[in-house]
């Protein structure tokens, strides 16, 4: 039987990429920078098309799993509905700058308590950091959006064109109406995914029932139009156009991650100490003194980004194992086995190239250090939410006049006390005061005693206070005053001081 190996080379052989000498990434700005200064151009070189082949194996399911998933968790999410009582929104997430609340399901966040976020942003940058020095790039290969849409894209692209060869020869054929309607339609469901996109960012800002139905008439708020135009046109930018130029030139992880990676990541890793030396091979000529890899290509065929991980590892690469796919299939045919390109370690390649066993260091300096940071982020997060309020109280003194003598002697300040009811239903708080002795406290309109405010759910509410002190119990110009608020279990103090003007009066 003889085995059929499509040998297309790589379509841009000019885009030559040097091999890693050690650790750390290939940077191909470097490599054109060098070629510039010698008179071979401009400072980057101009994009050369890359043609990716279709592939299908366990990553590429893998991929299209998560595709899928995360793909839906974007355009659904929008439409979760959330029960909350009165007026409030009932969208599950939704970030309402209006009025100046983010509501996640059950949580619900004030402009106040933006720290929350970041500390979301925190605990997702360490995750990234500990993913990235045990994995590699795991996230720009599978979760990561442009990764997302950019697969779309290329599927959408397939289903119009054809696969690498077809795309190839439609591209190089003179304009006729089949190329036309082809590009036509392609270029349309990208415009068509790229709009769908900028609407669905737009319903996270917005209630989705009633935006989707008031963005068509024109009553919908300036910023969704403009929103959504900016994001339709990145995506079928990005997407559809850049592609690998977005990840190679323009996103700034790449640079990151060789920060994080050591000899002991995971990461896409051709076994050099396998496949080499390499060569062409026939079904009938012996294995004896050669490697497993037959120079085939198809590795540099199907990558996304049009790069030859028998390099190395590189800057371009986003680990998104799709040439461990090809090449697996490769070996099936050639009855080699599989694993010439797989999820490896630098270390592991150079010890089994130097006849030893490998071994595998998840367990390092610096994964304990993202976990222990992580974890210690994590519990401050977890502890913060649970001892979070149900309310919030703030008090500002009058200013001009600071005090009031009265006409029975005794001495008077002003207040204004804001309360916040962050609960998802009305209450009625009782305010009292603490630290003044025999202090008395009334609001206009209302008899001196304990204060009830009723608030609204979600609402703040600011009411006046005038607080009275005897001159027997004023012993200094300032001394402090506690203002108490509770309403069943909910609770809270806030601080402030009483100014009598006793010094003065001496």
């Amino acid at each position: 039987m003889t085995v059929v190996i499509d040998r297309t080379k790589d379509p841009h052989p000019d885009a030559s990429r040097p091999a890693r000498d050690g650790a750390g990434p290939v940077s191909v700005a470097a490599a054109a920078r060098k070629k510039a200064s010698s008179g071979g151009g401009g400072l980057y070189k101009p994009r050369t098309q890359i043609y990716p082949k279709r592939v299908t194996g366990q990553w590429r399911w893998i991929k299209w799993v998560l595709l899928g998933l995360t793909l839906a968790v974007y355009y659904i999410t929008p439409w979760i509905r959330w029960d909350r009582p009165g007026g409030l929104p009932d969208q599950a997430v939704l970030v309402d700058f209006d009025h100046a609340r983010f509501y996640f399901f059950f949580i619900q966040l004030w402009p106040q308590e933006v720290y929350f976020i970041t500390g979301l942003l925190v605990m997702a940058a360490l995750t990234l950091f500990l993913v990235t020095s045990v994995f590699g790039r795991l996230w720009c290969g599978y979760a990561c959006p442009q990764t997302v849409w950019t697969d779309l894209f290329m599927m959408v692209e397939r289903r119009f064109e054809g696969d690498r060869n077809a795309r190839m020869k439609l591209d190089a054929a003179p304009w006729s109406f089949d190329k036309a309607w082809r590009k036509i339609g392609k270029h349309a469901v990208w415009l068509g995914i790229a709009f769908g996109t900028g609407g669905a960012w737009i319903f996270y800002f917005h209630d989705a029932p009633d935006l989707i139905r008031t963005f068509w008439t024109g009553d919908a708020p300036l910023t969704a139009y403009i929103s959504c135009a900016i994001l339709t046109f990145t995506t079928y930018t990005f997407a559809g156009m850049m592609r690998e130029q977005v990840c190679t030139y323009m996103c700034p992880w790449p640079r990151i991650q060789g920060a994080m990676l050591d000899k002991d990541s995971l990461q896409v890793t051709y076994r050099y100490d396998r496949g080499e030396p390499r060569g062409p091979h026939k079904k009938t000529e012996s294995w004896e003194g050669r490697g497993d890899c037959i120079d085939c290509n198809q590795c540099v065929v199907v990558c996304p980004m049009g790069i030859d991980i028998r390099d190395g590892a590189q800057l371009e690469c986003i680990n998104c194992g799709l040439c461990i796919d090809a090449c697996d299939e490769i070996m099936d045919r050639v009855e080699r086995p599989q694993g010439l390109i797989a999820y490896d370690t630098d270390f592991a390649v150079a010890e089994r190239s130097a006849g030893r066993k490998p071994i595998y260091r998840l367990i390092r300096s610096r994964t304990v250090f993202y976990t222990l940071a992580l974890t210690v982020v994590s519990a401050v997060m977890i502890w913060g939410l649970s001892q979070r309020s149900e309310v919030e109280a703030h008090v500002l003194r009058d200013r001009n006049p600071t005090f009031v003598r009265m006409k029975d002697g005794s001495v008077r300040d002003g207040y204004t006390l804001k309360i916040a009811n962050r609960a998802f239903e009305d209450r009625d708080f009782t305010v009292t005061i603490d630290g003044l002795p025999q202090a008395r406290m009334r609001t206009p309109g209302m008899p001196e005693g304990p204060l009830v405010v009723h608030v609204k759910a979600d609402e703040v509410k600011a009411v006046r206070v005038f607080v009275s002190a005897p001159p027997e119990t004023l012993t200094a110009t300032s001394m402090p005053l506690h203002f108490r608020i509770a309403a069943d279990e909910a609770r809270t103090e806030v601080k402030t001081v009483f100014l009598s003007g006793v010094a003065s009066a001496k």
